[in-house]
């Protein structure tokens, strides 16, 4: 089995610096759709460096990602086809807010092996501080089709029942053509997100966004409308990537606003509304 559960979760933390500047933080910014208008005093909080402030979910791509989803599918224990993998849900715990430069060191181990029967599912930790203390958590679980069916742990569910009533706001968000081609610039060179006959041997009709990118442009969404702009109330950030995003549709976001928290489930609106995140909540002050 190309996946040694026992190996890998005991295998020994990988540790490594990481460092960003102004430049990584408005590249991602950009990548994940901000700047539109461009002259918006609102999105220049995104993309000038005299304003910036830097959203949460830069923490999945600062310094390149390392180590980060990819670099954890070569740790020991872990041995799989690309073609097979797919990013399931991520969590993100914000102990303090982002400086938009800094150095840290990056702690990243399997924290998890489960098995879903037809699928593995690897939870990849990485453990983010820098000399003032720690900065960020993150959480990636990653389904390896294929590799599952060996009598394993199948872990917690993570569904959440789904919120009551009718959304307290609904926002649409387009997605470029080319942003996969502009988000990819942060890191995420997989490529899925690029390479058409790649794509086909994955399954998949053409190059799919990244899931992370996603990611990205709901928390934007529910910070601009929700929180008032203010990217420091972000503690906490959870999802399931719920099915696929093709370059050029239209996210619809449904924000159900709860006491320190939003409960947001995204869409595709060109595909009737075909489920995109799920079990979404970004938690607040």
């Amino acid at each position: 089995m190309p996946i040694d559960a026992a190996k890998a979760v005991a295998a020994e933390p990988r540790t490594g610096e990481i460092a960003w500047n102004s430049k990584d933080v408005q590249l991602y910014h950009l990548g994940i759709g901000a700047g539109v208008p461009a002259t918006d005093p609102d999105e220049l909080r995104y993309t000038l460096e005299s304003r910036l402030h830097v959203l949460p979910s830069f923490a999945t791509v600062a310094g390149s990602g390392s180590p980060g989803v990819i670099s954890g599918l070569s740790m020991p224990g872990i041995e799989v086809d690309l073609a097979k993998v797919l990013h399931g849900g991520q969590a993100l715990t914000i102990h303090r807010p982002l400086p938009a430069a800094g150095t840290a060191t990056a702690t990243g181990r399997i924290a998890a092996v489960y098995d879903k029967g037809k699928a593995a599912v690897l939870v990849m930790r990485t453990e983010v501080a820098d000399a003032d203390g720690p900065l960020w958590t993150n959480d990636a679980q990653i389904f390896v089709r294929g590799e599952g069916g060996w009598g394993g742990d199948r872990g917690p569910s993570g569904r959440l029942d789904p919120p009551s009533g009718e959304p307290d706001r609904v926002v649409e968000r387009a997605v470029r053509e080319d942003q996969a081609l502009l988000y990819r610039l942060s890191g995420d060179w997989n490529p899925l997100h690029a390479d058409p006959e790649f794509a086909k041997v994955a399954g998949f009709e053409r190059p799919i966004l990244h899931g992370l990118c996603t990611y990205g442009i709901t928390l934007k969404a529910v910070v601009d409308t929700a929180l008032g702009g203010d990217v420091a109330r972000v503690r906490s950030y959870v999802t399931r990537f719920a099915g696929v995003v093709y370059p050029g549709e239209t996210l619809r976001i449904r924000m159900w606003e709860q006491q320190g928290a939003v409960r947001v489930a995204v869409s595709a609106v060109e595909r009737d509304d075909a489920p995109v995140l799920a079990d979404t909540v970004v938690e607040h002050t």
